[in-house]
């Protein structure tokens, strides 16, 4: 892939986005405390959006617990291996899958009970105006009231990233994105060697919570997924399942601290449309 265009990237990385949730301790923390606010704010039935949702983590999740689940997301294969993860699961039932963009939904308007934009597809959305759209589009199908889950890309794991393991290569990048956010083919070039991930912008937690403010959302909560463990995978993997598991408590009781939010890998927000 040579434009960091994100859909050629989420095609060409197939079965890794589904693996991605379980692949080490600190995609687990993303995965588990997601689904710990999902548990404390979907209501008990009804329809649920996973706009963005890729190979069907939560949608899945979500369908075998007896909601109706729609998934839209912008790459054709990511499509594919959910659908093939619904039948696996027994849930295909419940579950519709298409290819879509989340910047022009094909539903009609206050359509879900509850909504969600989980693991970071807007961060994908490079362009301030495209991302204002895409979350006028999140609110236009919730249903007045409905729950709407919004988790991004942190801007300062990132750069603590880029410092950790790619600091001869990036480095150029740092005081870039620390400024901007911004991660383009251009940004790239400019100041990086090597080849670049997909395009994507670098969130910081006010941020996030002034956009969804801003596209009229009520938030009510923001929070940090992996908070302290962020960027340790390596430390993680190598320790005890004891000490993992004071870790995930950590997380726990630490997440939604706005310092701890701000330094994490991905950062949730819980709004009311």
């Amino acid at each position: 892939m040579t434009d960091m265009d994100p859909r050629e990237y989420y095609d060409e990385f197939a079965d890794g986005e589904w693996n991605r949730l379980e692949a080490n301790p600190v995609s687990r923390l993303e995965f588990e405390n997601t689904i710990e606010y999902l548990e404390n704010y979907v209501p008990e039935s009804g329809h649920v959006l996973d706009a963005g949702g890729g190979a069907g983590r939560y949608t899945i999740w979500l369908a075998e617990r007896g909601y109706d689940v729609n998934l839209v997301d912008l790459s054709a294969e990511q499509i594919r291996i959910a659908r093939e993860k619904a039948d696996e699961y027994g849930v295909s039932e419940r579950i519709t899958a298409r290819q879509g963009d989340i910047r022009d939904l094909p539903f009609g308007s206050k359509k879900f009970d509850a909504v969600c934009c989980l693991g970071g597809p807007l961060s994908h959305i490079v362009s301030s105006e495209e991302r204002e759209r895409a979350l006028s589009e999140l609110r236009r199908v919730a249903r007045d009231g409905a729950p709407v889950f919004v988790s991004v890309i942190g801007r300062l794991a990132t750069l603590r990233d880029i410092i950790k393991h790619v600091p001869e290569k990036s480095h150029g990048l740092l005081v870039h994105l620390a400024e901007t956010g911004d991660y383009t083919a251009k940004a790239v070039a400019e100041y990086a060697s090597g080849e670049g991930w997909a395009e994507c912008h670098f969130f910081r937690a006010a941020e996030l919570e002034a956009d969804l403010s801003e596209s009229g959302f009520a938030v009510e909560t923001v929070a940090g997924l992996e908070g302290p463990a962020s960027n340790m995978q390596r430390e993680l993997g190598e320790a005890s399942e004891e000490a993992r598991e004071s870790v995930r408590e950590l997380a726990r009781a630490l997440g939604e601290d706005r310092v701890v939010a701000d330094f994490s890998e991905h950062i949730l927000a819980v709004a009311r449309a």
